[in-house]
C-alpha cells in the first residue's frame, strides 16, 4: 500500500521537482525582487530560471530577448564541444546572460548567478520570447551552466525553503508599509 502511495506521489511531481533542487538568489544587483532561480540536477548541471517573485512575471507580454550582452560578447555565439566543454564562455555570479524588454518597454537584467562554463542558452526564447512568461521553469529556462566541480554553489544562494520564508518576510513588510501610509493619510 506505502509503494502505491509513493508511486502516485511521485507521478504527481513535475521533472523539476522530481529531478532539480531549487536554489535562489535574490534581490540581484540590489534590485528589489528582481530573483532567480538555479535548478541543480543531481549530476550538478545547473539550469538558471525566473524565480516566481521576479517583476519579470507580472509582464502582459515580452516583445524582445537579447543574448548580445556587450559589444563583444554575443551568448548565442557559445560553441561548446567536448566532455570539458571547450570553448564554453566562462561566468560569474554577476555575469549578464541576457535583457530582456516587456510590452510596456521596462527591461530587465537577467545573470548567471553561479561561476561556471555556460554550456548553452536557449535559443528558442528570441523567436518565442513569452516562453519566458509561459514556462518560466521548464522551455523558458534562459541557460544551462557547469559550475565549477570544486565551487560550492550554495554559496550566497538560499534553499527553497529559505526562499519562501523571505517571500512571506516580503508580504509581511508590505503589509506594514500600507499600514503606516493609512495612518499618515488618516492623521495628516
Amino acid at each position: 500500500m506505502a509503494d502505491a502511495e509513493d508511486a502516485e506521489r511521485l507521478e504527481r511531481k513535475s521533472v523539476v521537482d522530481r529531478y532539480f533542487t531549487r536554489i535562489f538568489k535574490t534581490d540581484i544587483m540590489g534590485k528589489f525582487c528582481e530573483d532567480q532561480c538555479v535548478l541543480q540536477h543531481s549530476n550538478k548541471i545547473c539550469v538558471i530560471t525566473v524565480a516566481p517573485s521576479h517583476p519579470l512575471l507580472q509582464c502582459k507580454q515580452i516583445v524582445k530577448v537579447n543574448f548580445q550582452v556587450s559589444t563583444k560578447v554575443n551568448r548565442l555565439d557559445n560553441k561548446v564541444s567536448g566532455k570539458g566543454k571547450k570553448g564554453a564562455q566562462h561566468l560569474q555570479p554577476e555575469s549578464l546572460i541576457c535583457e530582456v524588454t516587456s510590452s510596456d518597454g521596462s527591461k530587465y537584467s537577467l545573470y548567471s548567478c553561479i561561476r561556471g562554463k555556460l554550456v548553452e542558452v536557449n535559443e528558442k526564447l528570441v523567436t518565442n520570447p513569452q516562453l519566458l512568461l509561459e514556462k518560466p521553469q521548464t522551455e523558458g529556462y534562459l541557460a544551462v551552466v557547469l559550475p565549477k566541480l570544486t565551487e560550492n554553489i550554495l554559496n550566497g544562494l538560499l534553499t527553497k525553503e529559505h526562499y519562501e520564508q523571505l517571500l512571506e518576510d516580503r508580504k509581511a513588510l508590505d503589509g506594514m508599509r500600507l499600514t503606516i501610509c493609512f495612518i499618515l493619510l488618516t492623521f495628516s
